[in-house]
């Protein structure tokens, strides 16, 4: 745990050089992140090395899903930063005619970046090259279930970043709950609804704003027109990278009750297939990891165990203990009741429920009683049935006859909406968070058009009023 005095220091450091940085311009940000992109590239071995420590990850979904991504994200903001500071200039109404605006991009200050351990180098880097290149600070705070990997992202800031610039705090609760203490300019948290309350909470004691990148339990639809065997391949890689612990993984899957049991067969056709053919198979493939903790490993298994209690019919895979307390097999359920456990938190594990439907209303009722998630998922031949579930639910991003990949579309803002987040994330929405769009108006005229609506009022002022009524 870092001693809360060197925190306060550190924090006192950043806040005193925000007017130096600030100062720097481009170049410097553009260098900065073109340093983070050399960097992830360097120090690949020792990143695959900490996630194999901290979970079995796999080397190549670590490039997959932790080394590509920050790639991307740095590559794609340093040939657009430049661009992304640039003053817009926005119309002028008539009525201030003789005035020019335009809106100008200013950093926020110092920020504070809080992130999980799920994908801990891409969404600890990602939101560090949006505050980069927005022209901030950063105090930087990777989640304590990774050590080996926390230490990693540490090295790696700090040759880079002097630690006015930015640096990492490492640390548990206590470090999170001192760090919220401080009066940062924004705060950017990456995590559960359940601590992005508490993060909320303790911002708005300084009036900090917040970007909240959150989870939620995402569905899927999969309809009687959609290709299967496609639909089957999607959802089992996207619902089993990293063992399931990706905040956009389908969380459920409704299927058309014309293809349920050929979509379920499909299903655990695609698993023997990526992961291996049985339980024991998969515990020693590195393809299928292991989940972070024991604990999270316990709560996930136990709300399988009591979807099954409740009646619910075990598709395939099983829930029994493994080869060690982390490993738990990937497990597909139908017949959950709606009101199990199961169907109420986030699975965040390789749990999935298949959902039999008939009517696609039942599906869009039951989507819309749930909080807004993070994303939502279509399989559909029919454009006017995309259309149609598109206009009656809400969600932080939606891809149809895909999944996942609209993370890696730094054109796209990410993010969620509601229960599912605040704020958007990535590319030029990464930039924006991290930036107050500062409104520029500037007179031209001596004196103002305007002035003709200074007191003392007489019957001109009232005729000019009524005239700007009429015209707008």
């Amino acid at each position: 745990m870092t001693d809360p005095a060197e925190i306060v220091r550190l924090f006192e450091a950043q806040r005193a050089y925000r007017p130096v940085l600030r100062a720097k311009g481009a170049d410097h940000r553009i260098a900065r992140i073109r340093a983070i992109r050399r960097a992830i590239e360097a120090w690949r071995p020792a990143i695959k090395e900490a996630l194999w420590a901290d979970f079995r990850k796999a080397p190549e979904s670590v490039d997959k899903t932790d080394i590509l991504p920050v790639a991307l994200e740095a590559f794609h903001a340093a040939r657009h930063v430049r661009r992304w500071m640039r003053p817009r200039r926005v119309p002028t109404p008539l009525f201030l005619f003789g005035t020019s605006s335009r809106v100008v991009y200013e950093p926020k200050g110092t920020a504070l970046i809080m992130a999980p351990w799920n994908y801990p180098v891409n969404l600890t880097l990602g939101p560090l090259i949006g505050a980069v290149a927005a022209g901030c600070t950063a105090i930087v705070k990777p989640s304590e279930h990774v050590p080996h990997t926390s230490r990693v992202i540490r090295d790696l800031v700090a040759s880079i970043f002097p630690p006015e610039e930015a640096v990492v705090v490492e640390g548990a609760t206590g470090t999170s709950t001192h760090l919220l203490s401080l009066p940062f300019d924004h705060v950017y948290f990456t995590g559960s609804p359940a601590v992005g309350r508490l993060v909320m909470k303790a911002a708005a004691e300084h009036l900090t704003s917040v970007t909240l990148e959150l989870g939620g339990k995402s569905p899927t639809i999969v309809d009687e027109t959609a290709d299967v065997a496609h639909a089957a391949s999607v959802v089992v890689f996207s619902k089993f990278t990293n063992c399931g612990q990706t905040c956009v993984a389908p969380d459920h899957v409704y299927v058309h009750a014309s293809v349920f049991d050929r979509f379920a067969a499909e299903m655990g056709d695609r698993i023997r297939r990526y992961y291996g053919t049985d339980a024991a198979e998969r515990a020693e493939r590195p393809e299928f990891g292991r989940l972070a903790t024991l604990k999270h490993a316990q709560r996930v298994r136990g709300l399988a165990d009591d979807a099954l209690a409740r009646g619910a019919r075990l598709l395939f895979g099983s829930t029994d203990p493994g080869p060690d307390d982390r490993f738990l097999d990937a497990v597909l359920l139908a017949d959950v009741p709606n009101d199990a456990p199961l169907m109420q938190e986030e699975i965040f594990g390789p749990v999935l429920p298949l959902l039999r439907y008939e009517r696609l209303e039942e599906v869009l009722d039951d989507i819309n009683r749930r909080p807004k998630p993070l994303a939502l998922y279509v399989f559909s031949r029919r454009r006017d049935r995309v259309a149609r579930i598109l206009g009656a639910t809400s969600a932080g991003g939606t891809v149809v006859n895909d999944a996942l990949i609209h993370f890696l579309n730094l054109d796209l803002p990410f993010g969620g909406v509601g229960e599912s987040g605040m704020g958007k994330g990535k590319g030029r929405a990464g930039f924006l968070a991290f930036s107050n769009e500062r409104g520029v108006l500037k007179q031209r005229l001596r004196p103002p058009l305007l002035s003709l609506l200074y007191a003392p009022y007489t019957k001109w002022t009232r005729r000019i009023i009524d005239w700007l009524l009429r015209l707008y």
